[in-house]
């Protein structure tokens, strides 16, 4: 275990003060450093830019050379639809590049290909289309076995890709508007024949970039790479009203080796979701996610959580690490969703330097959770919670510090929270701390835990978190080009 100094809250609140100043400054040069590079971009789209990804690609062309039209109006379903299957042919080739140069672009859904990268300018708005004609139907996912709005199938991704490798999806900071007020309205209506679209899916494949982009009003989920590993997440900002259905932010799904960073998320559901099947499918399929980091994420999140591993967790969750978050007018920090008849685990977990302002937990257990798939699930199947590490943490204005609530039977057990202090808001629960079947240790944590996390006193300790580096963080971007060619 790490020593500590001998004043360490104190010492952790000026350092995460100064790391709050820091990254506001640094957020500020960021945001000018873009400006700067958009302004050279502008005066280079005549002839070309430079972008960072995975892959270059040896061939080029512009969504209008497949007779697009970007003027908010037009379906152009199927000039994308033509400019992939075009441009797959490129695959063994070097790979190609599809750019959607300025303008508002109406489409439905359609598919991507391998080595294959889609480039948004900046000015550029893909727009989802209202017309319901443009969204195939198709099966639940098998992990999970049902859909999750419906018991039927499932409506197509705007985006979507299956069995790909090599796949790219960025932009100058370009727009993906999925348009969700209607689903919304139909979901709350009661009305939908099948689950809502997601704006990004892409399964069983590897080697995926997902960058640069804003992604705005999707009729649910935004980001979610299930089955799928090598994943990168960066530089995206999310942003759905607070109170709408459903609109997680990125749902990593039984997916291995993933980076998720320097993210910008408000949304009506949970920022990052972290998931594995449901129930006695996501069991029978037993895929779990694992080697995941989650890093630079600012979150706003009024009613869910700012990450969450579950509630569909039924394959296994493992090897998550999550640092340098903010968390601002979010339900809970860090929240962990399971019940009875989910199975599986959650185990390993380490969440380090977050800062919370305006938070109803901090961190919140739930054993106790239910929408289940269906009605044959095993009662029997017990989850196992176990190995969760949180560390180095400020909180400010928290109605409660935690809810931690195990399954009579089968303790969640392995809890380390060290060097944490929660400032407690005016009107806060007079009980900071609710504890049931739940097993662990605390060191160095304000307001003192329940008695089930007893403080170590002076045997001080700091809860894990991996030195090792795994696989995703070597992969580091190329500089490619863009250069309009016909093909």
């Amino acid at each position: 275990m790490e020593k500590l100094c001998k004043n360490p809250i104190k010492a952790h609140a000026a350092k995460m003060a100064v790391f709050v100043v820091v990254l506001a400054a640094a957020l500020a040069g960021e945001v000018e450093g873009r400006r700067g590079k958009k302004a050279r971009r502008r005066a280079l789209d005549g002839d070309g830019f430079e972008y960072g990804a995975i892959s270059c690609r040896a061939h080029s062309a512009s969504i209008t050379e497949f007779g697009g039209v970007g003027d908010g109006v037009t379906s152009n379903t199927k000039a994308f639809q033509a400019a992939v299957e075009r441009l797959s042919q490129y695959a063994g080739e070097g790979g190609a590049q599809l750019y959607v140069p300025a303008g508002r672009w109406l489409t439905g859904s359609f598919n991507l290909t391998s080595h294959f990268t889609l480039f948004l300018h900046q000015d550029a708005v893909l727009l989802a289309s209202q017309d319901p004609n443009e969204w195939p139907v198709v099966d639940p996912l098998p992990s999970y076995g049902h859909g999750r709005d419906t018991s039927g199938g499932r409506y197509i991704s705007l985006l979507f890709g299956t069995n790909l490798t090599d796949v790219v999806i960025t932009g100058n900071n370009g727009t993906i508007d999925g348009q969700g007020a209607r689903w919304w309205q139909l979901f709350h209506q009661g009305k939908l024949k099948y689950t809502r679209p997601y704006l990004i899916e892409i399964m069983h494949s590897n080697d995926v970039q997902i960058s640069n982009l804003t992604l705005l009003n999707a009729p649910t989920w935004n980001v979610h790479p299930v089955y799928s590993s090598n994943v990168l997440i960066q530089g995206i900002t999310i942003i759905a009203p607070v109170r709408s259905p459903n609109t997680d932010g990125i749902n990593p799904d039984s997916c291995t080796n993933v980076r998720i960073e320097d993210c910008y998320i408000v949304s009506g559901d949970d920022c990052v979701a972290v998931k594995s099947g449901w129930d006695e499918y996501g069991i029978a399929f037993g895929w779990p996610t694992k080697q995941l980091i989650i890093r630079r994420l600012t979150c706003i999140s009024p009613t869910s959580a700012v990450i969450a591993l579950g509630s569909e967790m039924s394959g296994g969750i493992q090897d998550v690490r999550a640092e340098d978050i903010v968390a601002i007018d979010s339900e809970s920090g860090v929240r962990i969703k399971t019940g009875i008849g989910r199975g599986g685990y959650v185990k390993d977990i380490y969440v380090r330097r977050m800062t919370m302002h305006t938070m109803k937990w901090a961190f919140w257990m739930t054993g106790n959770y239910g929408s289940h798939a269906d009605k044959k699930y095993d009662p029997h199947a017990m989850p196992a919670i176990e190995g969760i590490n949180y560390r180095d943490m400020v909180v400010e204005n928290a109605t409660m510090a935690a809810r931690l609530e195990g399954i009579s039977g089968d303790t969640f057990k392995g809890i380390c929270i060290s060097n944490v202090t929660i400032g407690m808001a005016v009107k806060a629960k007079k009980q900071p701390w609710t504890c049931t079947d739940i097993e662990g240790i605390t060191s160095h944590v304000t307001p003192p835990p329940c008695s089930l996390l007893p403080d170590q006193g002076e045997q001080t300790t700091t809860c894990q978190f991996p030195e090792d580096t795994l696989p995703i963080d070597s992969v580091e971007l190329k500089k490619c080009s863009y250069q309009l060619s016909h093909v």
